[in-house]
C-alpha cells in the first residue's frame, strides 16, 4: 500500500548523504578511485570534512570520533546506509567490479519493483544503486 504525504508547493532540491568516517582521506580516496567520485576538501575547518561529488550526487565526509563506522545493519538489523539512483545500474556494476569494489548484492529486482545491487565501501557501509521500475 502506498502512503502519499503531500509538501504543499515546497520544493526539496537536492540531498547529500552525511559519513561519519575514521579516516576522511582514506575513505575519500576509495570513493575518488573505486566509485569515480570527485572530492573537494575542507579538512582545515573547524569541523574538518570532504564533499564527494559524482553527477548529482553528493556524500559529505565527516571526521567521526569512533575508530569504526557502525552500519545500519549493524545498528538495526537490516537497512543500506545510502540509496542512489542510477539510469545506467549494469554498467556501473561492471564498473565497480573492475574496480574490485565488493558488491554484497549483485543486480536484481526485489519484491518493491526496483532494479538495484549493492555495493560496500571501504567502511563497510552498505550502498545501494537503483531505479524504481513501473
Amino acid at each position: 500500500r502506498k502512503v502519499h504525504i503531500s509538501g504543499g508547493s515546497m520544493e526539496l532540491t537536492g540531498l547529500s548523504c552525511i559519513f561519519p568516517v575514521p579516516d576522511i582521506l582514506k575513505t575519500a580516496r576509495f570513493y575518488t578511485d573505486s566509485l569515480g567520485f570527485r572530492a573537494v576538501g575542507y579538512v582545515e575547518c573547524e569541523e574538518p570534512h570532504i564533499c564527494l561529488y559524482r553527477d548529482k550526487t553528493e556524500i559529505i565526509l565527516l571526521k567521526a570520533n569512533t575508530d569504526r563506522v557502525f552500519t545500519n545493519r549493524e545498528l538495526y538489523g537490516y537497512g543500506y546506509d545510502a540509496y542512489l539512483y542510477t539510469s545506467e545500474m549494469e554498467e556501473l556494476e561492471k564498473q565497480l567490479r573492475r574496480n574490485r569494489v565488493k558488491i554484497a548484492r549483485p543486480l536484481s529486482m526485489t519484491d518493491y519493483k526496483n532494479r538495484e545491487f549493492v555495493s560496500e565501501d571501504i567502511d563497510g557501509r552498505w550502498i545501494a544503486f537503483g531505479r524504481k521500475e513501473d
